[in-house]
């Protein structure tokens, strides 16, 4: 066992243990943007409108600029340190290259939470619609069903998990298209309906919530782009991938930037305006109703806000799964955790796990919260604002100690860029603990953190793997500045 300071020793393992632990190259640059795209596009079919209500259309629009600022800042970031530090980890290797192991644990519980809780949250909405057409059949009965579907899919081969998420993307980025030009050409769209939710005293129609009220909207602006960040855990599977993934982390944001503004625009300004709208549990079947009228049967509304529900639900599984790899794999989770299959080298073991995870906090938060959704909601956005001030902060630390890092691909915002992400992502995460309703899941997620943490120092600090390719890297690197020194 060697020591590495700050209390954390490492084993060494043979290469019988990495080989045990193997992805498969498969992904270019456009199945990776589909990944990416497709892991959030589910925000445009529900839950940012929740932030009409929050703040009024004029509050959930300043909040969608700020927070679009936040994470093209944190795009091009990643993109830079994607391409510098290549590995499967993410974030954590991120971290664990800047802060050393506690830095890569604490961004590495941050990311489970987010990664094993969003498909939990947009399982519990896919329930919600299906229950709507069969409502004699329970909610567990849906999660579980599409659960066991897409665990499979991305147990039986990466190449088949990028080929669903592209058709699957697709399909729902040509829905949100029908509705654009559908509330464009049928003159349903009418913009005096942004501004119809009523003001509270003393307030106008344009921030009929006040300045709070854009506050209380930044969580809800979040589910806009929420995700596109787990891009970089697919750099192990990922062919060229100093070229490929910048490139698909670019175009992705640059397309959500495009369908986020179109969303917020046009849904809110539909049928009953943002006062109805902001109610809505399916805002855009509620945007098709108001451009084709009742013609079109609920159960064809229901399936339209099911596309992009599944295809979140899909790639954020992907995600899930190789966190927990990562993270195992590198021995700061337990190690069984992290072997993938023999002939398809997916991380089925993580997978599983993260699914069963989901699916029982998924369970628990509805025998104990009268509101499922918002709280699975408040539980991933907190956990995702946590990594990304981390994150940036990884940025800004790494460009000051590790200037001559080879760096093939470079942010065009550079540190005045991760410097703004980083008040930004602040922000942020005051606005998650701002809303009284949100600080129950806010509480119980910190606790989970804090369990988290106090695994990490009472066991696995001392059984890190000195050949995870994100530790080993990290090792090279500090024994270099000490023999420099």
């Amino acid at each position: 066992m060697e020591s590495a300071g700050l209390g954390v020793g490492y084993e060494n393992v043979g290469a019988d243990y990495l080989a045990k632990r193997k992805l498969r190259k498969s992904a270019g640059w456009l199945m990776l943007w589909a990944l990416g795209v497709g892991a959030v596009i589910s925000g445009d079919f529900g839950g940012w409108n929740l932030g009409l209500a929050a703040g009024g259309f004029g509050g959930l629009l300043i909040a969608t600029v700020l927070m679009t600022v936040m994470y093209v800042c944190m795009v091009y970031s990643i993109a830079e340190l994607s391409a510098a530090l290549p590995h499967a980890g993410g974030f954590y290797s991120f971290a664990r290259n800047a802060f050393g192991p506690w830095g890569g644990m604490i961004v590495g519980i941050s990311d489970t939470i987010e990664y094993v809780l969003t498909p939990a949250t947009i399982v519990f909405f896919i329930g919600g619609y299906l229950q709507a057409i069969l409502p004699g059949v329970p909610l567990w009965v849906w999660w579980a069903g599409f659960y066991a579907v897409f665990l499979v899919l991305n147990i039986v081969g990466v190449e088949l998990t990028f080929k669903v998420g592209l058709a699957v993307t697709g399909l729902a980025i040509l829905v949100l298209a029908t509705f654009y030009v559908g509330a464009l050409a049928s003159g349903a769209f009418n913009p005096a309906l942004l501004w119809n939710v009523p003001a509270d005293p003393g307030q106008s129609a344009f921030l009929p919530k006040g300045w709070f009220g854009v506050f209380a909207a930044i969580p809800f602006a979040i589910w806009f782009y929420l995700a596109i960040e787990q891009l970089p855990l697919a750099a192990e599977e990922t062919k060229d991938v100093v070229t490929n993934m910048p490139k698909a982390l670019v175009y992705g944001i640059l397309s959500l930037i495009v369908l986020t503004f179109a969303t917020l625009i046009l849904n809110s300004g539909v049928g009953g305006g943002a006062a109805a709208i902001g109610a809505s549990a399916a805002p855009l079947s509620d945007g098709f109703k108001a451009i084709f009228g009742a013609s079109i049967t609920t159960v064809l509304f229901t399936l339209i806000a099911l596309v992009g529900l599944i295809a979140s639900f899909h790639t954020v599984l992907y995600a899930a799964g190789r966190v927990l790899f990562a993270l195992s794999r590198s021995g700061y989770y337990p190690r069984w955790i992290s072997v993938t299959g023999a002939k398809t080298h997916t991380p089925h073991r993580a997978l599983l796990l993260s699914g069963v995870v989901g699916f029982g906090v998924a369970w628990l938060c509805q025998q104990f919260s009268a509101t499922v959704g918002a709280a699975l909601l408040a539980m991933s956005v907190f956990g995702a604002v946590i990594s990304y001030t981390v994150v940036l902060l990884c940025y800004i630390k790494l460009k000051i100690t590790r200037p001559d890092m080879e760096r093939p691909y470079k942010s065009p915002l550079g540190l005045p860029g991760a410097i703004v992400g980083v008040i930004l992502s602040l922000v942020a995460i005051a606005a998650t603990m701002a809303v009284a309703a949100n600080r129950p899941a806010v509480i119980g997620t910190a606790i989970f953190f804090a369990a988290m943490l106090l695994f990490f120092a009472l066991y696995s600090r001392k059984k890190l793997v000195a050949q995870a390719p994100e530790e080993e890297v990290a090792l090279v690197a500090a024994s270099e500045k000490e023999l420099a020194h």
